[in-house]
């Protein structure tokens, strides 16, 4: 039986693979395409993908050791090797050193998924590695989707990272928005969704955050789970909203995209 580990190394997997398909193809014009993200092109995507990489390689390899994790000094400067690199170095470069992170990962027995634990260097105190690759996965599969919408415009996350960071969404919601946008106005959201299936309440007013399916809402948000995932991140822009994406009631979804600046 598959754990949460597992199947978060397999989304790594299957997202990296996707994505390679399409970096490997990559021209010099294409990699100064702008991506998904408002201020990057494409090969600044992949120079985020990369670096992040190797900062993690550098993170797991260490508790696997038993060493301590790199630091701020370690990281600006791979930040700032990769921010030297040419479009065509980023490509390659993340090619290469996300495909290390997955093996990493993948090569991890079933003891040691249960059992390691790993400082991100961010959080209080060292998490198990179901919670280390959700991060990794969180960051990957977002900025999958703005390398990829790049060239398709009906782009979407991949279903199978989908599933697995909905329930993770509650928690980014303190930095993926602005409450402030709404000028003071308060509202409580009931959000159903599907593909897969969730109903929960979305209260807005001095913070954001996700609550009880409320029995007397002030709204209603329907649309695919995916879309909802954009959307809280920032990415939900009506150029790439599929049609099922519905809003009513005293809140729009122009509202809602105020709200969620994204990263």
């Amino acid at each position: 039986m598959s754990t949460p580990a597992d199947q978060i190394i397999t989304a790594l997997r299957a997202g990296h693979e996707e994505l390679a398909a399409l970096v490997r193809d990559l021209k010099e014009d294409d990699l100064l395409r702008p991506s998904g993200a408002s201020e990057w092109q494409v090969s600044q995507v992949l120079s985020h993908l990369g670096s992040g990489a190797e900062i993690n390689l550098a993170t797991l390899d260490a508790a696997r050791s038993g060493a301590p994790g790199p630091d701020g000094d370690f990281n600006r400067g791979v930040w700032a090797r990769w921010d030297a690199m040419s479009p065509a170095e980023h490509a390659a470069g993340f090619l290469a050193t996300n495909e290390r992170l997955v093996e990493a990962y993948e090569a991890l027995d079933a003891e040691t998924r249960a059992s390691m634990r790993i400082d991100l260097g961010f959080l209080p105190e060292p998490v198990d590695v179901a919670t280390a690759a959700r991060f990794r996965l969180s960051e990957f599969a977002l900025h999958q989707w703005d390398a990829e919408v790049a060239f398709n415009p009906f782009a979407a996350v991949t279903p199978g990272a989908v599933a697995l960071l909905l329930d993770q969404i509650g928690g980014m919601l303190a930095w993926t928005s602005r409450p402030q946008e709404l000028a003071g106005r308060e509202a409580t959201v009931l959000v159903r969704l599907h593909a897969p299936e969730r109903t929960f309440g979305l209260r807005l007013g001095e913070k954001v955050e996700i609550v009880d399916a409320p029995e007397r809402p002030d709204g209603e948000l329907v649309a695919p789970a995916e879309a909802w995932l954009r959307l809280a991140t920032g990415r939900l822009g009506p150029q790439h909203t599929p049609d099922g994406v519905q809003v009513t009631g005293s809140v729009t979804l122009d509202d809602l995209r105020r709200v969620f600046v994204g990263f």
